[in-house]
């Protein structure tokens, strides 16, 4: 990596580190060619501190590491953007990120659509809302309607119509995202037990 770190008066790069998994930002600090040395020597991110005066590993004093997994750099050679595990909450003051958010999975629309179920979910008595009315028939009512959907996507899988496939698969998936909120659970429940079976090797990927 071709790194600019003469535009900067101190020679220390912004370094934006990232969740591996989830893609959220966990942090920003600065990096000289020493501290990404020894990140990638280390696996470690290792930061420049400018209040320490000198290279400092995240997690050096808590033992909440990050573990380093990919580093790019922008298309400018002068910023670094750091994939990690992080192991333990990021920010000094104890949260998951330095921004106070939690670190976890956004399915973006689909996040999205989970808050509207979980809105309707505690307001059964709203009349006119159909996943209310889902909600107040119970589980089993939710999981025949799972069921059904699922038929009709398996219908539409085998014939040559490719919006009602997806059409059909978007009614499953609405329905499924209602059952699991039903069960108590959610999308990030689902992905936890994925990720669990999940079997990496730098040489192949099994799933």
């Amino acid at each position: 990596m071709e790194i600019n770190y003469a535009k900067y008066p101190d020679g220390l790069v912004p370094a934006v580190v990232q969740d591996e998994v989830t893609k959220n930002v966990l942090m920003l600090g600065y990096m000289n060619e020493e501290a990404l040395t020894k990140t990638q020597e280390t696996g470690r991110v290792t930061f420049f501190s400018r209040s320490k005066g000198r290279l400092w590993t995240k997690g050096e004093e808590s033992g909440n590491f990050m573990e380093m997994t990919s580093i790019k750099i922008d298309c400018d050679n002068d910023a670094f953007l750091i994939q990690a595990k992080p192991l333990g909450p990021v920010c000094h003051l104890g949260t998951d990120t330095c921004w106070d958010e939690r670190n976890r999975s956004n399915f973006g629309f689909f996040s999205y659509l989970e808050e509207v179920i979980e809105e309707r979910k505690n307001n059964p008595e709203r009349v006119n809302s159909y996943v209310a009315s889902l909600f107040r028939k119970g589980v089993n009512k939710v999981a025949q309607k799972v069921g059904e959907e699922a038929v009709e996507v398996v219908i539409e899988a085998m014939g040559d119509n490719d919006l009602d496939f997806l059409s059909e698969s978007a009614d499953l998936m609405f329905h499924f995202m209602v059952m699991l909120q039903a069960k108590g659970f959610h999308l990030r429940d689902v992905e936890k037990t994925l990720r669990s079976r999940h079997k990496y090797d730098k040489d192949e990927v099994e799933a």
